[in-house]
């Protein structure tokens, strides 16, 4: 790690990690959505921590407002991991399988932003085949 040298970096410094902290807190908010990833050991092993990282770089970079990403334990679904779920203010929750970073920003981009589901991706919901 490198060395600070000015105040202006350290601010910025700190800024960053209030940001990415905002991010992973859920607050008591009951209009925000919040994403929780599955971060027990079969996500981890399956490289939950990449997509965990992938959804709130794309979150901070498109500036996404009213969302909160936060690390839950195992959700049942091993043989699908890593698993994202989204819980939208209204709604059922929706799960995502087999979550790397492609997918995590994809996510992001159309389901977050764009409200369209991912459909190759949803677990449990067989998608016809054109």
């Amino acid at each position: 790690m490198s060395k600070v040298k000015s105040l202006e970096e350290l601010k910025k410094i700190r800024e960053q990690a209030k940001s990415n902290t905002n991010l992973r807190t859920t607050g008591e908010n009951p209009d925000r959505t919040v994403i929780a990833i599955g971060m027990a050991t079969c996500g981890i092993a399956a490289g939950a921590r990449k997509s965990m990282s992938a959804l709130l770089d794309e979150i901070e970079k498109n500036a996404v407002q009213n969302v909160s990403v936060v690390a839950t334990g195992c959700l049942g679904y091993c043989y699908a991991e890593p698993l994202v779920e989204i819980r939208e203010p209204g709604k059922q929750p929706l799960r995502y399988a087999n979550v790397d970073e492609a997918r995590a920003r994809e996510i992001i981009q159309k389901h977050i932003m764009n409200g369209e589901l991912v459909d190759n991706a949803i677990l449990g919901r067989e998608v016809p085949r054109a």
